[in-house]
């Protein structure tokens, strides 16, 4: 009876045990991952709002090996980053990856792109870095690449499509130049867990594309969006503001008309002219570039005081 008693109290010794070291391995690990945050903060604010071009570029170099080492980090698909504003953080809806996305702005107004595709393993991290390729693609619009030749955009939207061969729409922010902003709708599939970007699924005005670029007036902003209810990708019809101006994109803007893209089959098919008044709104926001946010909230606060 003794023993009994005995080698249950060492048996519940153990399992305490155990379970006291996994909790506190967790709650290591959190505490890790939190530190590591607070630098990636830190560091996104830098890149996004230092004058100093070089400064910038360097603190996005210290972002990325942060980012990369804070990723090492046991489970850390599980950590959801919900802290860190200045990228964007999409998982996707099946949980099988999660794609960050984010921009650095170059001194003369354009834009380079930076991301990752970290894949939910369970295990050993498996991570795809994203390499902007965009300067050197000739014409993205009928391009198949993979993440070293990446056509770069910060992503707000995923749509997953469940065709013969399963693939995501993404839906993106692409800034330019100083004269102009680019919106993009991506697809990105997997082959062999090694992500693709591009497919022809795009139909309409007598072509087939591989993604779907939008390309408008800086000074104007444009709607694109999903609307799930419908299966329903919906954009601002862009025109310039006279016939002249028609080989000039960067002249574009929005003619309050509405066109889209419909989901039939596995394929989205061009939808002109849509009556936006049987278009339920949706809560998808459209992208708002963290440079522009941070200077709205300078002057929301600068309101603020003022009172």
């Amino acid at each position: 009876m003794v023993m009994r008693r005995l080698f249950v109290f060492i048996t519940s010794l153990f399992i305490f045990g155990q379970a006291f070291g996994q909790h506190s391995d967790e709650s290591t690990r959190i505490k890790l991952l939190n530190t590591y945050q607070d630098s990636l903060i830190s560091l996104g604010k830098k890149f996004i709002n230092d004058e100093n071009d070089l400064e910038r570029k360097n603190a996005n170099y210290l972002f990325i090996k942060t980012l990369v080492s804070a990723l090492k980090v046991s489970n850390s698909f599980l950590f959801p980053f919900d802290s860190l504003k200045s990228i964007s953080i999409l998982n996707s809806p099946d949980n099988r990856f999660r794609i960050m996305s984010w921009h650095v702005m170059n001194q003369d107004g354009s834009y380079r792109f930076y991301g990752t595709i970290q894949l939910n393993t369970g295990g050993p991290l498996k991570l795809y870095p994203l390499e902007d390729y965009s300067p050197l693609l000739q014409h993205p619009e009928d391009s198949v690449t993979d993440n070293r030749k990446w056509y770069g955009a910060q992503y707000y939207k995923i749509i997953p499509v469940y065709a013969q061969k399963p693939y995501y729409v993404l839906i993106g922010w692409k800034g330019n130049t100083v004269k102009s902003t680019k919106k993009v709708i991506e697809i990105l599939s997997f082959n062999n867990d090694k992500p693709s970007f591009g497919l022809p699924v795009f139909d309409g005005n007598n072509k087939t594309r591989k993604r779907v670029i939008f390309e408008y007036s800086r000074q104007v902003s444009m709607l694109l969006r999903y609307v799930p209810e419908q299966n329903l990708i919906v954009f601002d019809h862009l025109s310039p503001p006279d016939s002249k101006m028609k080989d000039k994109p960067e002249t574009f803007g929005p003619d309050l008309s509405y066109d889209g893209y419909k989901l039939k089959n596995g394929r989205w098919v061009f939808q002109p002219n849509l009556d936006m008044r049987n278009i339920p709104d949706s809560g998808d926001a459209e992208y708002i570039d963290p440079k522009k946010q941070a200077e709205q909230d300078r002057k929301l606060i600068h309101s603020n005081q003022k009172h």
